[in-house]
């Protein structure tokens, strides 16, 4: 492994559609009559259609929640992942933060003293079920702030059919494609193109997720967002090489589509390989189901490294906190309400996504067939994972110009070591506020 890897990364900001709808669920206001807490919270959607939407969850949730404790009302604003940071964000300025907030990054705010510290608010039981690398993940100077929601790792998925015809994996159905090296990705994605698969490999470089994208490149060619001491080193020459790789071999030879890969967003990407239009690509969970919805027959592995040599998958998870709004005991009891194990059960297998607690880890390790058997090669990476540097308060922000960025970096004739130099100084800037 590259010396200059790894730190401790994590956000799965990513799973959501672009989707947006406010629910509300009981109450209005944060104090009624009778002393009654009215708690608020904005959550993110991780459904793809109005039919599956988070509301539905955060609605039972909460309903199940006020029938056990009485005095305390939810109200509930589920908003898209590409809203939903910006929303808080307005909502904290304007000094009408909310009381609990499920999104993709804490640490700004823990700097500038809103939060409430997870042993605040939680119970001992709740707080020691965390995952170890994901609770670690979750602190600003060793105290926790992020308390992780639901994680998730990146695999390559392809579509077996379109390889099986294009001659890359034998037709029997039972030869698993093993791929080691970019060498591989790009003899496959050739075939792929001759054999006039529209989009050979789907490189979602656009706004939505571009920053999830670029990390996977990076630890595959043995980089990362961060050295080990944690210090930003986007501008790396392991991630050069990554994003060299990508402009010369994938894009420079059309083996990208005829999109530009920095104006495509990953849930088109997805809709697209659903469709069939796809060979290849980097996914996640909720890919799985999605596409085999279609009839489209999904592999997994991992993500080719530049020479074959293992490197750590990305991990991702999005983020609870709890605002100081007043409302330390009552947050903290319907905290406790949201990790219980059947409730992080329900909302894993609603959107085939990982446990972020230990009790979850072992029961779905534990299970056997359906979407559970499916998910095990993700589960199996977690432990290993590389996460976004989301301890720092300078992540935000550095995140947001890798999206408005970093597509730059694959264009025909881009210099992809000046692009990684720009964002990694603005990041250094950043990180000295």
């Amino acid at each position: 492994m590259s010396r200059t890897v790894k730190g401790r990364y994590l956000s799965l900001a990513a799973t959501g559609a672009a989707l947006s709808l406010a629910v509300t669920l009981t109450g209005c206001g944060s104090l009624t009559g009778d002393n009654e807490v009215t708690l608020r919270v904005v959550a993110a959607e991780y459904g793809d259609n109005p039919q599956n939407s988070s509301a539905a969850y955060w609605k039972d949730l909460a309903a199940g929640f006020e029938k056990t404790h009485p005095g305390i009302k939810v109200e509930v604003d589920v908003y898209s992942w590409s809203e939903v940071d910006a929303k808080v964000a307005a909502m904290v300025k304007e000094g009408k933060a909310p009381d609990i907030a499920q999104i993709g990054a804490y640490a700004d705010y823990a700097a500038a003293g809103k939060l409430h510290t997870a042993d605040e608010l939680l119970s001992v039981q709740t707080e020691a079920d965390f995952l170890a690398p994901l609770a670690e993940a979750g602190k600003v100077r060793r105290t926790q702030y992020g308390m992780p929601f639901v994680a998730s790792t990146r695999l390559l998925f392809y579509n077996e059919k379109l390889l099986a015809d294009a001659g890359v994996i034998p037709k029997d159905g039972r030869t698993p494609w093993q791929p080691k090296s970019w060498a591989d990705l790009e003899a496959a994605a050739k075939k792929l193109k001759a054999a006039g698969v529209p989009t050979p490999f789907a490189l979602p470089l656009g706004r939505e997720e571009a920053q999830a994208e670029t990390m996977m490149w990076m630890l595959s060619g043995g980089g990362g967002y961060t050295d080990n001491e944690e210090a930003y080193a986007i501008d790396s020459a392991e991630n050069v090489k990554a994003f060299e790789f990508l402009r010369d071999k994938m894009v420079g030879q059309g083996l990208t589509g005829a999109a530009d890969p920095g104006k495509t967003d990953r849930q088109a990407a997805f809709d697209a390989f659903a469709r069939g239009e796809v060979g290849m690509l980097n996914g996640h969970p909720t890919l799985i189901k999605q596409a085999t919805e279609k009839g489209v027959k999904v592999g997994m592995v991992p993500l080719p490294t530049a020479d074959g040599t293992a490197q750590p998958a990305m991990g991702v998870a999005d983020w609870i906190m709890a605002f100081k709004n007043g409302h330390r005991a009552e947050s903290g009891k319907f905290l406790d309400w949201v990790y219980d194990s059947k409730n992080v059960t329900a909302f894993t297998r609603k959107y085939d996504l990982l446990p972020a607690t230990t009790s979850g880890f072992r029961a779905m390790e534990a299970a056997n067939g359906g979407s559970a058997a499916q998910l095990k090669p993700f589960l199996q990476a977690l432990p290993n994972s590389r996460l976004y540097p989301v301890g720092k308060n300078s992540w935000a922000g550095v995140s947001e110009s890798v999206k408005q960025n970093i597509g730059r970096a694959v264009q025909p004739g881009a210099q992809p070591a000046k692009v990684l130099e720009e964002i990694a100084v603005r990041a250094r800037a950043e990180d000295k506020r």
